[in-house]
């Protein structure tokens, strides 16, 4: 074994295409462009995307956590509102900067995800008195409490404790489609 730390690579970065001097003249730049210029008009845009994927991906996974939606799914619509809000923001203006991008992203990709989950199906309201009663007995089961004797250290009885655990563990509802709906008729 080698006595000294392995050495450090940098990670690859992602090589962006450059604008070529036009043939016939060497060395120079085509008009109205600086030489090394970036040829996509969205490759500002485009890298900014690239950047906050994490972002999206976190976002997107708790939503897929929250709802059962499938996490690749969320994932790509995440990365739509992100592609919008980098398409709309100008980090030119006053008082913006690429380190403000998030927190002008996140209505964006928040907007794709929740747009698509109305859509697809509806949520359930479940009351409030509900969502705490369930958390906490769902923290019983966790520290061992056996399941019969939830109801009473939460003072509820046995056919509301199920209750409120049948409408907590359903989180979205997806609306079915008949056969008739899907062929048009």
């Amino acid at each position: 074994m080698p006595s000294h730390p392995a050495a450090h690579r940098p990670r690859p970065q992602q090589t962006t295409a450059r604008v070529v001097a036009p043939r016939g003249a060497p060395g120079k730049t085509a008009p109205g462009r600086r030489r090394g210029a970036l040829r996509s008009p969205h490759a500002e845009t485009d890298a900014l995307v690239v950047e906050h994927l994490p972002f999206a991906a976190k976002v997107a996974a708790n939503y897929a956590r929250r709802t059962g939606h499938p996490r690749e799914d969320l994932e790509q619509l995440a990365a739509i509102g992100l592609i919008k809000a980098s398409r709309r923001y100008d980090n030119q203006r006053p008082g913006r900067s690429p380190n403000h991008f998030i927190a002008y992203a996140r209505p964006y990709v928040n907007g794709e995800i929740t747009h698509y989950l109305r859509d697809k199906g509806f949520l359930i309201s479940v009351p409030g008195r509900w969502r705490e009663l369930h958390a906490r007995g769902q923290k019983l089961l966790r520290e061992g409490t056996a399941p019969h004797e939830i109801a009473e250290r939460l003072s509820i009885t046995i056919d509301r404790w199920a209750e409120i655990c049948q409408a907590c563990a359903v989180r979205v509802v997806a609306m079915a489609v008949s056969a008739d709906e899907e062929s048009g008729g």
